[in-house]
């Protein structure tokens, strides 16, 4: 089966339920797992429940421009060693994703969303840095500009993110998964969006994902 990678949303300093992508109107996370929404709790919850080896977290504040969670998340990589944090933090190009990885430690996804220097993944990559790339995709249409999906200037792990389907119980983008699969059969394309239980997880087994990204099936009990 692919492996679980948690996924929490930080907005304002807590945890928030993501739906469709649509940022605004979040709430505070309601879970079976865990009582309230401060993010220590959180994730400490979701390592237990899944015994998770990478957390990925998407700091909204940051992607909006609104601030960031930085100390939080230098002291959740402190206190869970063990677990690789990835962070989504709106990065427009390189300086800011190495910044936020000395700052710490957790590994930067560069957010076809937000990219903005074409150069970003090769001067990390350059410095040492080993960068995600997710390839932001709402209803189908790529988010972005169009050489951030230029499927030559991939990293090793891509994420296949589908908006429209976060927190939607929509099931995964199969057909979006298979696409890039076949543009870059040597890369990993981690699914993000959609899923909802283990027969999901069965057919991404199927389709050949190593990875996927899972919030709303953990916290409401479906996994």
């Amino acid at each position: 089966m692919p492996e679980l990678i948690p996924v929490i949303d930080l907005m304002q300093g807590q945890v928030v339920h993501a739906r469709r992508g649509d940022r605004q109107a979040y709430q505070p996370l309601r879970s079976r797992l865990v009582e309230g929404c401060a993010p220590v709790a959180v994730v400490d919850a979701l390592i237990e429940a899944t015994g998770a080896c990478h957390l990925y977290i998407a700091d909204l504040d940051a992607i909006r421009g609104l601030g960031d969670h930085r100390a939080q998340i230098a002291a959740l990589a402190v206190r869970h060693p063990q677990v690789e944090f990835w962070v989504d933090g709106g990065f427009a190009g390189a300086d800011a994703a190495r910044a936020l990885h000395e700052a710490t430690g957790a590994l930067p996804i560069l957010g076809s969303e937000t990219l903005a220097e074409p150069a970003a993944l090769a001067r990390l990559a350059a410095a040492g840095v080993p960068a995600l790339l997710s390839l932001d995709h709402r209803a189908g249409a790529p988010l972005g500009p169009d050489w951030a999906h230029d499927p030559a200037g991939w990293p090793m792990r891509v994420i296949a993110m589908e908006l429209a389907r976060v927190g939607a119980d929509a099931g995964p983008d199969l057909a979006l998964i298979a696409r890039l699969r076949a543009q870059r059969p040597d890369v990993a394309v981690i699914a993000a969006g959609g899923v909802r239980d283990a027969v999901d997880l069965a057919t991404l087994d199927a389709a050949g994902v190593p990875a996927v990204l899972v919030a709303s099936a953990l916290h409401d009990g479906r996994l």
